[in-house]
This record gives structure tokens, C-alpha cells and sequence, in this order.
């Protein structure tokens, strides 16, 4: 079994994604092992816990710096022999520690079409925000692998969704959510699972099916 940790810090909407995708028999031999909330009272624990799931809350306040941070989510993540972690609206920077532990192990969902309107402080609504502010005519969303940077690892796979007259950001947050977010996380997840990814240097290759 390929074993998921499935990092959240608010409702937990792409986690549902991946979870009714593993039970539609669309992620074979994919479970999530542990969900892991940068804070508690979040709807993604609730979802967590009514799947049957571990949910761990390690908030980056609670410790002095960020290896004690890094330290706690090892620390969690120990037993569950983790193969994959998935940052699935995980608003927390991870520090070197957790990246060099599962090097090219995480990967990340953003909401937008990287390297553009990306990076540190552009998270939740406020890429949505900058590409309407822009003028952009498409944005998306991206999963990419995690590096010790906000937004920079090697990208793995991209969805374009077209910006419509009149959107505003919540519009536009939804539509890339639903039509892209919720689209690749769980196809990205099926490519690493089946062992169909390599990475060199910035850039990723997947290898065909094999007959």
C-alpha cells in the first residue's frame, strides 16, 4: 500500500477530493495514512476523523523555532511509514529538516499557474486576486514538488483554466478548485504511486504506461 500524509490548514476541500477519489477506486493501492492540520478547529480534521482517520495538529506557534516545528511533524510522521506527503492547502512553511527528510516525497497544490503569482504571501484568495488584478486572461493551478522555498520545486503537472468577464477572486478561486485543483493533486498522486515520475534537476519526466 502506498501511504499518504495529508498536510491541511483550513476546510480540507482538496483532501475530500482525494478521498472520494480513493474510494471511487480511482487511487488503487493509494490509502492516507495521517492528516496532519497547522491548527486546530479546521473542517479538514472534521473530515479526517469522519474517514476514520488520525488527524495530528502541530501548530508552528507552539514551538520556539522552526527545527522544533520540523522536529514535531517528524516526530508524527514516524510511525505511519510515510511514501508520499501532500500539501493540500497547507499554508505552513516547511522547514529543512521535513524537506530533506522526504526529499522529492512532497508535493504541493497551488493555486495558480507557476512561476506566476506565486511565492511567499500569495496563498488562499490572494493569487486569485493578483491574476485578475494583472489583467491575465488564464491562470490554474500547479503541483510541484517541495523545496525549502515558498512555490519553487520542479513542477510535475499544470491545468489552465480561463479567466471569464466579470469573475471576481471567489469566482475564481471556486472554478480553479473544482476544475483544476481537484483534477491534478489526484492524477499527480496516481503518476508517483505507479512510480511513473523522475526527477532531474528543475525538471520532471513521466514515463509512459507499461503494456
Amino acid at each position: 500500500m502506498f501511504k499518504l500524509a495529508i498536510f491541511v490548514s483550513g476546510g480540507g476541500t482538496n483532501l475530500q477530493a482525494i478521498l472520494d477519489q480513493i474510494a471511487a477506486g480511482q487511487l488503487p493501492g493509494v490509502s492516507i495514512a495521517c492528516v496532519l492540520a497547522s491548527k486546530p478547529g479546521t473542517f479538514a480534521q472534521v473530515r479526517a476523523e469522519r474517514a476514520g482517520i488520525m488527524c495530528h495538529v502541530i501548530s508552528r506557534k507552539d514551538y520556539p523555532d522552526l527545527d522544533a516545528y520540523d522536529q514535531a511533524i517528524l516526530a508524527a510522521l514516524q510511525p505511519y511509514a510515510i511514501d508520499l506527503v501532500v500539501l493540500a492547502g497547507f499554508l505552513s512553511l516547511l522547514g529543512p529538516a521535513v524537506v530533506a527528510a522526504y526529499r522529492n516525497k512532497i508535493i504541493n497544490v497551488h493555486p495558480s499557474l507557476v512561476p506566476a503569482f506565486c511565492g511567499p504571501g500569495l496563498y488562499g484568495i490572494k493569487p486569485h486576486q493578483a491574476a485578475l488584478a494583472y489583467g491575465v486572461k488564464v491562470s490554474g493551478a500547479t503541483v510541484h514538488f517541495v523545496d525549502e522555498q515558498y512555490d519553487e520545486g520542479p513542477i510535475l503537472l499544470q491545468k489552465a483554466v480561463d479567466i471569464l468577464e466579470g469573475d471576481t477572486p471567489e469566482d475564481l478561486q471556486q472554478r480553479i478548485m473544482t476544475e483544476a485543483e481537484q483534477v491534478i493533486l489526484p492524477q499527480a498522486i496516481a503518476l508517483i504511486a505507479a512510480g511513473r515520475v523522475q526527477i532531474t534537476g528543475r525538471r520532471t519526466q513521466i514515463s509512459p504506461i507499461q503494456s
